[in-house]
């Protein structure tokens, strides 16, 4: 290691040991932390009297709306609850177009005429805020002069605390609006589209005796991270800047000999680990699995289902905790999709399903999965959502980060088709033949050691190749990346999913209506869906070339990169879907196309430029000297009359190197200054000639770094910082 590296490493260390002396010891309980600083069910239970509770929780369980003349008694619980906790001032948060969340801090202190000040707090400002919506990406939908946007209070999702050094406040889950009522957000076309799949999903469940009045999706989003030492991160300008790294060689040690995955946790990212965690129970944010995950410096956090609403704020707060924790411990926290080449990247493994408001799973198979008609029904119409809009779920997850992830050999491939597994693929497969009995059980696994007992085994194994698997009782949407707000995500399934049980709860009940058994419609109606929506199932090797080729035969999209899988956004099926569901309008599906392809622009505009500062500011004047040095060298040895043959090799094959990434930078910064008629042509232009010049202007700078001497590297290497914990 060099020396810049062996100094960057000794202070970290240093900042670990000082922490980790006077780190104050957690409650010995977590189930006594957990929720104690979120204005949850219990909070509010407590301190609003009885029949404001009542009206409260019928809007969060039923989406009844709740009335303003009790909101003025909320906000008073809310605040002497928040005030006895040490908050001063309160936030509404909500998560605009720019992927990340936003906050206005404002005071519940008021003056009063004594000279002193009193906290005050009413429903008008629990309800509504309005912060200054001028410098928020709209897609459009607005002209930059005009600047008023509303914030509106989510009763739905808990409020919570927000503890930092000097002092506390209250967070207040919140929606975002324009003055015209455009969504500017990720909330609320989440909310929408919540509400859309039950009003579909109930009346399915109408035909099979239920009388639940709703359903809500759930979701689970894992999310995987990397940490590096606090001092290399601040060493790299393009970590800083991009997350990732723009040049690094791959070191002589990945992750090829496997012994990352799952392994022994170091001692201060364990430590920083149980502190997100502690932070995160008492928020009441279910975190429930912490791993180390494949590649070096890699590590995974998962929670347990939630609604989806309230999962999506949930998982928003789990990255802002990841990254506002990590520098007490000495790291940084990098939730780039590929932090660094050669190594897996980080994806948001989104586990969704349907739950009516009694808790019943509605993609719970049971254990006779082929006589629960009723499961048959959603998993078949979850089908026909993936085949049929297919293109709307490969352009949520879109994005110049993902791009890089997406088709590796630890990702899902960006054709987007169903893993179900050998048992469900073989009953659908009866299904369509006229039958539905599968041989296929679990059974019991034998270990083939007496003293361990017999596991149960499932029905079939699972596919970490798919982007979209079927894993028990819920999909798993493999294909998010790991910096994404999952609410997108949610939204594309919600509205694909709705449209889905719109369609199969029409021909049931026109079915029903006509006289025919139900159970005879649905046994017509799955054959149908089956026969048509069975090009999605595959359960083989979503890396194999061949199943590209297989892929292209079935007639499913192929959309490898951002620019060719935005457009899906304004297929005319997807915005009628959109519309008819009310859940978003046409211009306001139109803003997040313009707001995600300038996102995309702008980020390849940005790594572009940092790859120029980096060769012309680190990486060639540090190369340069060292070709002086070895130029200086074959003079002396030559002027000493003693061979040098070494000397004249190594001079030489730098020179060349030198040439190369010289012209390389050149060409690099010539592409950047390109001026395009429309964002859609500026996009290929990135893909297409941006992107392969970078490629290429790294693959030299890599050389240049194995050729150099390690401690006149400017920049801290793979080795050091995937492997230095």
């Amino acid at each position: 290691m060099g020396s810049v590296a062996s100094r960057l490493a000794a202070a970290s260390i240093r900042d670990w040991d000082i922490h980790r002396g006077t780190a104050a010891d957690a409650p010995s309980k977590a189930t006594e932390r957990f929720g104690s600083l979120a204005f949850n069910d219990s909070a509010q239970k407590a301190r609003l009297p009885k029949e404001v509770y009542k009206a409260l929780r019928r809007t969060i369980a039923n989406g009844d709306r709740l009335e303003p003349s009790i909101a003025d008694t909320v906000a008073t619980a809310m605040k002497d609850w928040a005030v006895e906790h040490g908050a001063t001032h309160y936030t509404h948060w909500f998560q605009p177009l720019t992927g990340i969340t936003a906050e206005k801090h404002d005071s519940f202190l008021v003056p009063t005429p004594d000279g002193k000040a009193i906290a005050e707090f009413n429903g008008r400002e629990l309800i509504q805020g309005e912060p200054d919506a001028s410098s928020f990406p709209s897609g459009g939908t607005r002209s930059t002069f005009e600047a008023r946007g509303y914030t509106a209070w989510d009763p739905t999702s808990p409020p919570w605390l927000l503890k930092s050094t000097n002092g506390v406040t209250l967070v207040i889950p919140s929606a975002f609006l324009s003055w015209t009522g455009d969504a500017l957000d990720k909330k609320t076309p989440l909310l929408r589209s919540m509400e859309a799949l039950s009003a579909q999903a109930v009346r399915i469940l109408r035909l099979f005796g239920s009388d639940a009045r709703r359903v809500i999706t759930t979701c689970g989003a894992e999310q995987e991270y990397f940490l590096i030492d606090r001092n290399f991160y601040f060493s790299r300008p393009d970590l800083i800047n991009a997350g990732r790294s723009l040049f690094g060689a791959r070191p002589p040690k990945g992750q090829e000999m496997e012994d990352q995955y799952f392994g022994s946790i170091p001692e201060r990212v364990l430590a920083f680990m149980m502190e997100v965690e502690n932070e995160l129970y008492r928020c009441g944010v279910p975190v429930k699995t912490r791993h180390n995950e494949v590649a070096p410096s890699q590590y995974e956090v998962a929670p347990i289902f939630e609604n989806a609403n309230v999962a999506t704020d949930h998982q928003m707060m789990t990255m802002e905790t990841l990254k506002r924790v990590a520098p007490k411990y000495g790291l940084a926290c990098l939730l780039h999709e590929k932090p660094f080449a050669g190594v897996n990247g980080s994806g948001k493994h989104v586990n969704w399903s349907m739950s009516d408001e009694y808790g019943n799973n509605l993609l719970n198979p049971g254990e006779t999965p082929h006589d629960n008609i009723q499961f048959l029904v959603f998993c078949a119409a979850v089908l026909r959502a993936v085949d049929k809009f297919q293109g709307l779920l490969r352009a949520s997850i879109a994005s110049a980060g993902n791009d890089h992830r997406l088709g590796a050999n630890e990702a899902p491939p960006a054709i987007i088709s169903v893993f179900l597994g050998e048992m469900l693929t073989d009953i659908f497969e009866q299904i369509e033949q006229g039958g539905a009995k599968s041989t296929k059980k679990g059974g019991v696994l034998d270990t083939g050691v007496s003293v361990l007992p017999m596991l149960p085994r499932d029905a079939g194994d699972r596919n970490r190749t798919s982007p979209f698997a079927f894993t028990g009782n819920k999909f798993e949407f493999r294909a998010v990346s790991a910096n994404q707000n999952v609410a997108l995500p949610n939204v594309a399934l919600n509205v694909a999913v709705a449209d889905a049980l719109d369609h199969v709860a029409t021909d049931l009940e026109r079915a029903v209506a006509s006289g025919k058994a139900l159970e005879d419609a649905v046994r017509a109606l799955l054959a149908r869906l089956v026969k048509e929506h069975k090009r999605i199932i595959f359960n083989g090797n979503g890396y194999s070339a061949e199943w590209k080729v297989e892929a292209k035969r079935r007639g499913l999209l192929n959309r490898p990169d951002t620019p060719s899988a935005l457009p899906e956004l304004l297929k005319n099926e997807v915005l009628e879907a959109f519309e008819r569901h009310r859940v978003l309008n046409a211009r306001e599906l139109r803003a997040r196309y313009e707001v995600m392809l300038e996102a995309y622009n702008k980020t390849i505009n940005v790594e572009g430029q940092l790859m120029v500062l980096l060769a012309t500011r680190y990486i060639l004047p540090a190369a340069l000297a060292y070709q002086t040095a070895l130029a200086q060298n074959v003079t002396a040895v030559k002027a000493a009359r003693a061979s040098n043959g070494a000397g004249k090799k190594t001079l030489m094959a730098m020179s060349k190197l030198l040439d190369a990434f010289r012209k390389r930078t050149d060409a690099l910064q010539a592409a950047l200054e390109h001026s395009s008629r429309s964002a859609e042509e500026h996009a290929n232009h990135c893909r297409d000639v941006i992107l392969p010049l970078m490629n290429a202007l790294r693959d030299v700078g890599d050389a240049i770094e194995v050729q150099s001497p390690s401690d006149t590297w400017p920049l801290p290497t793979y080795r050091e910082m995937l492997f230095i914990k």
